[in-house]
């Protein structure tokens, strides 16, 4: 096949996004592909900010942060082994997986 393979990883947790990438590249390179990655992308930070009473007090707020986690990674070379080795891959649940050939 030889093409390359493009595989995003997003959570919002680093570790479960780091120990899926590493198993992605265990995966990918038992079967001879080359891996270029996991490359970090930038965190996206949502900061929400709520009153902490509901009637008075309106100068006393607490501030929440979500912070997503993203990781990118780039498979060439890659054969009909490989591509079954990804989708036989089980991943944490709490991190999405984008796959684009």
């Amino acid at each position: 096949m030889s093409q390359r393979i493009r595989i995003k990883l997003k959570s919002y947790d680093h570790n479960l996004v780091d120990k899926s990438a590493e198993k992605i590249v265990k995966a990918v390179k038992s079967t001879g592909a080359v891996v270029s990655g996991p490359i970090p992308l930038p965190t996206h930070k949502k900061v929400f900010t709520v009153n902490r009473s509901t009637f008075v007090n309106k100068k006393s707020r607490e501030q929440f942060e979500l912070s997503t986690f993203k990781r990118l990674m780039d498979v060439y070379n890659s054969s009909s082994k490989t591509i079954d080795s990804l989708m036989k891959l089980e991943l944490p649940s709490g991190v999405e997986v984008e796959i684009k050939v």
